[in-house]
């Protein structure tokens, strides 16, 4: 078996910590460095439900997209929410890894993987680190054929896992789709670029109001909306970054994709 150290090392030659943002959180949370990892479980939140996934598999290492101490602390009591889950890990025997916004620049990273799930072809980033480069936030890419608006949102709420908001579009029904920006994560600050790309649509999370009905308003052609509840739009990384690790590790280690939703909205009402 390999020490969590090896696997660490494979993380970081795919997502280098070097592209995370200066205000993120990225790396090892928790865990000894010298122990042997035989399971893995990713996953996009390192919350109650996919620690105890992890418990329940037997996993020695969590790998998630987002940080559980993102901002600074002084202490990780047991009586707070996110103390309790550190005190649960490390009794467990548990690590905990996180690959946030460095996973959200790399090439191939976060909104790759959420292309490659909606069917298109990625040709450059959103938002790239430098002129022509390959790493950036987001992706703009191209379906194999122009397809109506409605059929589009369709093939992005089939592609990725259910959630109770599901996928909401906004534009008109019958526009030819071809190409796509798509960015994993909250994404409205991209809402321009986007634009300026001269896109069919563009696919991302956390869509507010403001700006999602100023950009509808604008005047011109703009891009076409697909809402995402965040959970959603990054949890095929999960698999990418899965990929990784089983490849690296053939034979020794199990590489586990949670199954758990963490999306926080669980109900859904409307007028009767």
């Amino acid at each position: 078996m390999p020490a969590l150290a090896e696997i660490i090392a494979v993380l970081e030659r795919s997502y280098p910590p070097r592209l995370a943002e200066s205000w993120d959180a990225v790396g090892l949370v928790c865990g000894d460095p010298a122990e042997d990892v035989a399971r893995v479980l990713f996953c996009v939140d390192p919350v109650e439900e996919t620690l105890a996934e992890a418990e329940e598999i037997g996993a020695q290492l969590i790998v998630a997209h987002h940080p559980l101490l993102l901002r600074g602390v002084h202490g990780v009591p047991a009586d707070t929410a996110k103390g309790s889950l550190v005190h649960r890990m490390i009794r467990g025997g548990i690590a905990l890894y996180c690959a946030h916004t460095n996973a959200d620049s790399a090439d191939p990273g976060v909104s790759d993987a959420l292309a490659e799930a909606i069917g298109l072809v990625v040709d450059r980033p959103l938002d790239p680190h430098e002129p022509g480069g390959a790493t950036g936030i987001g992706r703009i890419g191209h379906l194999p054929a122009a397809e109506p608006f409605a059929q589009f949102v369709q093939r992005v709420a089939d592609a990725l896992p259910p959630t109770v908001p599901g996928v909401l579009g906004a534009g008109d029904e019958d526009r030819p789709i071809r190409t796509v920006a798509v960015s994993g994560g909250a994404g409205d600050s991209y809402l321009a670029k986007a634009t300026a790309e001269g896109v069919d649509a563009y696919v991302t999370a956390d869509l507010r109001h403001h700006p999602a009905g100023e950009h509808l308003a604008a005047a011109g052609t703009v891009p076409a909306l697909v809402g995402l509840t965040h959970w959603a739009s990054e949890w095929p990384w999960c698999g990418q970054a899965s990929a990784l690790v089983g490849a690296a590790f053939a034979g020794t280690v199990e590489a586990h994709v949670s199954t758990r939703c963490t999306d926080p909205w669980t109900i859904r009402a409307t007028a009767q």
